[in-house]
């Protein structure tokens, strides 16, 4: 999936002469927190609500909070910023807010903004890719760490002819001679399935027994 997919494409701007208080009114009217600054249809820097806070602290006067609240966004804005591509993988936009701690990516092509990724927008794409938004069950299965393995566990799935919504491959603590395999199925009850896991030799690590008696 790439970004292009899950970005806003309408993105609120504004430019480094408006004011702090135009910020603060726009991110309280469109509950935003991020938002990017344009200059000849260029992005040229960002400010977060953060910054807002930062460069009006609550214990200043009502007159010096009014000049402040009158400095244009220049002044406070970020202009190092780190930037993505429509076409860029979601993995690879995902690593970068890991790696840099970033809240937003502006998407940029042809030097200009075209749309904007935030992590809620990445939360909400992992939920939709998981299944976990839909009525359904998840299984944890340890499995041999070898080739063939998820069509052999698949069997079981098809033979009980139940929709798999999603699967995940996790390392199983330091043994690589094994893996995860983190199964979202489209059933509310996954006991016969379970049941069928372990006599094809899989072990279930969730749910666990006493869970699966409750």
């Amino acid at each position: 999936m790439l970004v292009q997919d899950i970005m806003k494409n309408d993105v609120i701007t504004l430019n480094s002469t408006h004011t702090i208080a135009e910020a603060v009114h726009l991110m309280q009217k469109k509950k935003i927190r991020h938002i990017p600054i344009i200059e000849n249809d260029r992005l040229i820097g960002l400010v977060t609500d953060r910054d807002v806070k930062e460069a009006a602290p609550s214990s200043l006067s009502d007159e010096l909070e009014t000049l402040l609240y009158e400095t244009p966004l220049s002044k406070i804005m970020k202009t190092d910023l780190i930037i993505g591509h429509p076409r860029d993988f979601i993995e690879e936009a995902a690593l970068l807010f890991y790696t840099y701690e970033i809240g937003c990516l502006p998407i940029v092509s042809n030097y200009q903004l075209v749309g904007i990724l935030t992590k809620t927008d990445l939360l909400y794409n992992y939920i939709e890719l998981t299944g976990a938004n839909q009525p359904s069950s998840h299984i944890q299965i340890r499995v041999p760490n070898q080739p063939g393995i998820l069509f052999e566990v698949s069997k079981v799935f098809h033979h009980h002819n139940t929709n798999v919504l999603s699967v995940l491959v996790y390392p199983y603590q330091d043994d690589e001679s094994y893996k995860i395999l983190a199964v979202r199925i489209k059933r509310m009850n996954p006991l016969s399935i379970i049941e069928d896991l372990k006599m094809e030799g899989f072990q279930v690590l969730w749910p666990s027994e006493p869970e699966m008696n409750l």
